[in-house]
């Protein structure tokens, strides 16, 4: 703070001058939340199941412990910060309240596919069973050519059954904002074309009680033969348009910045969002707030101005306050990179030196384990301990580094005790080593290696200015939108591609060595 006298003068003092120094912190922060609102309310989410390792301290006082600090004291707790506005949970609300539509919406489509596939296997066999129950008397006799036809139009319908499960009723990804447009179409084409074949049957044969049963039987087979090749054209537009690779997609995260890239055939937008979600829990690293609180943090100590505060009420030398504030606040931007750069190493420093230490003793709990096996090979069956137990046992030699070390890397939200206990049981069931055990906590790893009450992102928002029925065609933009971040997706169109081919004559690469005797060859 720069003060000014009872005397109306301004004095700013150096450590290494006889003048007086007066800079100190500020003592009085302003009630605001960590986003810098100062009257929006706010809520804290704890996780519903799960206890976390390590409670979450905040990053300034991460920052200035030393590396003795928690030797004799153990912080434990379940209860992780994350803030959100009363917008937040409106919205939470409102998509609560939307899912039960979805859930409608699901099983009314699954209403009419079933109906419309019983309608589909049925009529055929009705085509053949009507005409022997209404008019039995009256037929005539078919004999080896219908019952050749019963044989065909079974397997035939064999097949048509086992295509139909194979590439209809399988077990839904997700749900989607719209209908599947070819989908759609392939319904309405085949209940169109079971409608037709039923008037035409009950206007040429019902009405007039047809006498030529084969001529029945034939007419029925027809039917099934077009529904097989209505599912050729199924597997066409449904599967195999997609294959060929049109599009490259990069994929953002809006927090880090972290990309990756994706090629895709002939999609919708929708689609093509669910192939890019599918992707990233499996691609993109689990994303994690606490190491984002750090730089906000520092920016915002950076980028902070100096208060000035006038004991003496107002005065008329407003001008010169203003002009030594401006000035202290560009002297302190202009060291701000020298802080940066010391407060990176440090960290660094702090996280290998842990690190090593967390190796250190993960190698000798894993020896631990080793004795212990060796000494099991001696007892009795009935003694013999079985992983989870050797887990427990050796855990609390391990416990107070990977505490410490998953602290500094602010990781202590996404492992509770008991993963790291079931972690620790599967690697010495499998006889992993101790560098396997670790690789999950050294590393940030996947989504989906975590459990799912860490992913922070279940229920995504597609945000887009075209329709997502729509096609992928280059240039499209749209945003995958969840509670914490959002994905940005850019659509380009793989470029055409003009290879030719150069021949080139197998004799231009002979040559001859022509040797002189003046020569040292």
């Amino acid at each position: 703070c720069i003060t000014k006298s009872r005397h109306h003068s301004l004095t700013l003092a150096n450590s290494n001058s006889n003048h007086s120094h007066c800079r100190t912190r500020e003592r009085h922060k302003s009630p605001r939340n960590k986003d810098g609102r100062g009257s929006e309310k706010s809520v804290t989410i704890q996780p519903p199941t799960g206890e976390p390792l390590l409670g979450n301290d905040s990053t300034r006082t991460e920052e200035v412990q030393d590396d003795n600090w928690g030797e004799t004291t153990t912080a434990i707790t379940g209860t992780s910060e994350h803030s959100i506005s009363q917008e937040d949970i409106a919205r939470i609300s409102k998509d609560m309240e939307d899912s039960v539509g979805l859930d409608c919406k699901r099983y009314l489509g699954l209403t009419v596919a079933s109906f419309l596939g019983l309608l589909v296997f049925l009529t055929p066999i009705a085509f053949i069973l009507l005409p022997p129950i209404l008019w039995r008397d009256e037929l005539e006799p078919c004999g080896t050519i219908c019952e050749g036809l019963f044989i065909s139009m079974a397997f035939k319908l064999l097949i048509l059954l086992i295509g139909t499960w194979a590439l209809f009723f399988r077990k839904r990804r997700a749900d989607m904002p719209r209908v599947f447009v070819f989908r759609a179409l392939l319904l309405v084409l085949i209940f169109l074309f079971v409608v037709s074949y039923w008037l035409f049957y009950g206007v040429r044969i019902l009405d007039s009680r047809d006498r030529n049963y084969q001529g029945i039987v034939q007419y029925a087979v027809s039917l099934v033969d077009a529904l097989l090749f209505i599912h050729y054209l199924a597997i066409v537009l449904l599967e195999l348009r997609q294959l060929q690779p049109m599009f490259t997609l990069q994929v953002v995260r809006s927090t880090d910045g972290e990309s990756r890239f994706y090629s895709l055939g002939h999609l919708s937008i929708q689609r093509a969002a669910l192939v890019v979600l599918e992707n990233y829990y499996k691609d993109f690293t689990i994303y994690n707030p606490n190491l984002l609180t750090a730089s906000k943090f520092r920016a915002a100590k950076h980028m902070a101005g100096l208060k000035v505060y006038n004991v003496d009420g107002p005065s008329n030398n407003a001008t010169g306050q203003s002009r030594a504030m401006i000035a202290a606040a560009a002297r302190r931007r202009d060291s701000s990179h020298n802080e940066l750069y010391y407060e990176e190493a440090e960290h660094e420093r702090r996280v290998k030196k842990r690190k090593a230490r967390l190796v250190v003793a993960v190698e000798e709990a894993f020896i631990h384990i080793q004795r212990l096996q060796a000494e099991e090979q001696q007892k009795a069956p009935g003694e013999v301990m079985d992983p989870r137990e050797a887990a427990q046992a050796i855990f609390p030699s391990m416990a107070r580094a990977l505490q410490k070390y998953l602290r500094t890397t602010r990781q202590q939200n996404y492992h509770s005790m008991e993963s790291i206990l079931q972690h620790l049981a599967f690697c010495i069931t499998n006889g992993m080593t101790p560098k396997a055990f670790l690789e999950r906590y050294l590393s940030a790893g996947p989504t989906l290696q975590y459990d799912k009450d860490r992913w922070l992102s279940t229920q995504w928002r597609l945000v887009s200015d075209e329709a997502v029925t729509n096609g992928l065609r280059d240039g499209i933009v749209f945003v995958l939108k969840c509670l914490d971040f959002s994905l940005v997706v850019n659509v380009k169109k793989i470029p055409f591609i003009i290879l030719s081919e150069e021949f080139i004559d197998p004799k231009s690469h002979k040559f001859v060595l022509r040797l002189q005797s003046e020569t040292s060859v």
